[in-house]
């Protein structure tokens, strides 16, 4: 695509070529749809197994974000922290901008902090690209099935240019100017961090009122109290099945910024903090690398109790 073609070309598989920077547990999946859909799609990852499954599917590998840039003309990124996007993207030697050209945009939906996706949106700019911020919710079941909810900041024209390619991974939501993608998902996680609790919190308690925990589940799953934290995490968590759809170690980060913002903003988010304390303590008993979902391990700590000594 040419700076033109952004704005008046329709985006299909014959005229744009994809790069995909970060394949872990979502990224993976995301791209997958993409390469389906018929995207010539090149890849890149630090760890390079993590990109096998896209390789045998007829990705193309590049050895840097810089040299993946140079041969596509839509960039996304989903890595793991806000110093890993300003690496692969902006790095003036590898970084993935610096092997864009003109009309070139990039993609970045890793959750990072909205300061970041303006500074890249005016870096973009600054060389006649592109740059949208387009956090994700949805966990690993929503990215395999297709069904995320997308956020996305920046230019408004550009977001609709893209939705042939976010149509793939789920649904787009355009949520304002270059930052307010972050600002949407960092109120996405506020709101998860105390769902989360209260799901774990109301498992404790029924078990420890000696109820069958999963018929419990069953129960208000489909009344006042259903959520998507109960549909995607609440069989995993009686099979103590902690396998990260989403790591506990970025969560940890992604609340993190959240009270940093909250600090700028004067917000007192009460809720937001003890979850995070929560998240902070499994992180501090090794369990970083497991899912959301291992909170449960940190309120059976607290009350001396295991929920796994009911469940079968």
């Amino acid at each position: 695509m040419s700076s033109k073609s952004i704005s008046t070309d329709p985006i299909n598989p014959s005229n744009t070529r994809i790069g995909w920077i970060g394949t872990g547990v979502m990224g993976r999946s995301m791209c997958g749809h993409l390469i389906k859909a018929g995207y010539s799609v090149t890849v890149f990852n630090r760890t390079i197994s993590k990109a096998q499954t896209l390789l045998d599917m007829g990705a193309k590998l590049a050895d840097s974000p810089n040299s993946l840039a140079s041969q596509s003309d839509v960039v996304f990124s989903i890595v793991g922290y806000p110093s890993d996007v300003r690496h692969v993207l902006l790095d003036p030697n590898s970084g993935a901008l610096s092997g864009l050209t003109p009309g070139g945009v990039l993609v970045d939906m890793t959750t990072s902090e909205p300061s970041l996706a303006e500074e890249i949106s005016k870096a973009a700019s600054s060389v006649n690209c592109f740059s949208i911020d387009a956090p994700v919710s949805g966990g690993d079941l929503g990215a395999k099935n297709g069904k995320l909810s997308i956020f996305a900041g920046g230019d408004e024209t550009t977001v609709k240019r893209l939705d042939p390619l976010f149509s793939l991974m789920g649904k787009v939501n355009f949520m304002g100017t270059s930052g307010k993608g972050q600002f949407a998902k960092l109120a996405n996680q506020i709101t998860i961090a105390s769902t989360m609790l209260g799901l774990v919190e109301g498992i404790i308690y029924a078990h420890k009122a000696g109820l069958d925990v999963r018929k419990f589940l069953e129960a208000i799953s489909t009344g006042a109290a259903g959520s998507k934290s109960i549909d995607l995490y609440g069989d995993r968590i009686l099979k103590r099945d902690f396998d990260p759809g989403f790591y506990v170690n970025h969560f940890v980060k992604d609340l993190g910024i959240c009270l940093n913002e909250c600090q700028r903003m004067g917000l007192a988010l009460p809720g937001l903090a003890l979850a995070q304390q929560l998240y902070l303590s499994l992180k501090a008993h090794g369990e970083g690398d497991l899912g959301t979902q291992a909170l449960i391990l940190a309120l059976e700590r607290l009350n001396n109790v295991s929920v796994q000594s009911v469940v079968t």
